[in-house]
């Protein structure tokens, strides 16, 4: 089944994304990260990242039974290549745009059937996915990874993945609806170095749950900045 049938509210919101030819990934030599004055919580580098990508997926909550209020255990995305956008109009608001699509798509669409169903029909414009594992330097908790593994560009590289671990975080402006901007160091993995998530979208469960161990997923979308990769991309499995 083609992406546009299954997800026609996420593929209507990113035209001039998805338009864009094979010959994808643009430069991004000049692309570099804004983060809020006055905060040391986000250290932007002064270097351009090697990777710029649009988050479309759910956090991912359950209900403590003490507090009554729902605690985070990870989170599902499809992370689309937006290089070739940088430094236009749509860069910025296009998290904003397709939040406001991917919210209004069916409940009865998982982030799990949009990513299965680019699976069918691989595209340079999906760089890859981001969950959650068990944490790799101790013995209980998760981390957050990115895997670009099964990329058109990076297929079959063992090293194209990240799992991190946070070192900063800025509140959203609005705190109720929208999830944190962050920092986040890398502990595994070749892929980046240093991972920003800003330009966050929805993402933000209720504020009281009633019974424990329900279970949520929230949609929201954001960008993911990546610094200090040591994977190179190849063309070898782009057909035209």
């Amino acid at each position: 089944m083609s992406p546009t049938l299954l997800i026609p509210g996420i593929i209507a919101s990113l035209p001039l994304l998805l338009n864009h030819p094979a010959s994808i990934p643009c430069s991004l030599s000049n692309a570099r990260l804004q983060v809020p004055v006055n905060q040391s919580q986000l250290v932007a580098p002064t270097t351009a990242p090697n990777y710029i990508a649009l988050g479309v997926g759910v956090q991912n909550y359950t209900c403590n039974a003490t507090s009554s209020t729902y605690t985070a255990v990870g989170a599902v995305a499809e992370l689309f290549d937006t290089s070739c956008i940088y430094n236009t109009s749509t860069f910025d608001t296009l998290p904003g745009i397709a939040y406001a699509a991917w919210n209004t798509t069916s409940p009865n669409v998982s982030i799990q059937e949009v990513i299965a169903t680019f699976e069918l029909e691989p595209s340079p414009l999906v760089l890859g996915q981001h969950y959650y594992v068990e944490d790799p330097s101790s013995s209980s908790g998760l981390s957050p990874k990115w895997d670009f593994t099964s990329a058109l560009r990076t297929y079959g590289n063992p090293a194209a993945y990240v799992t991190g671990t946070k070192i900063g975080d800025i509140p959203s402006a609005d705190t109720a609806h929208n999830i944190d901007s962050l920092m986040i160091k890398g502990i595994q993995g070749q892929l980046a170095s240093e991972i920003f998530r800003v330009q966050t979208h929805g993402g933000q469960p209720p504020v009281q749950c009633q019974t424990a161990g329900t279970n949520i997923s929230v949609k929201y979308t954001a960008q993911y900045w990546f610094f200090g990769s040591n994977i190179t991309m190849s063309d070898s499995n782009i057909t035209t």
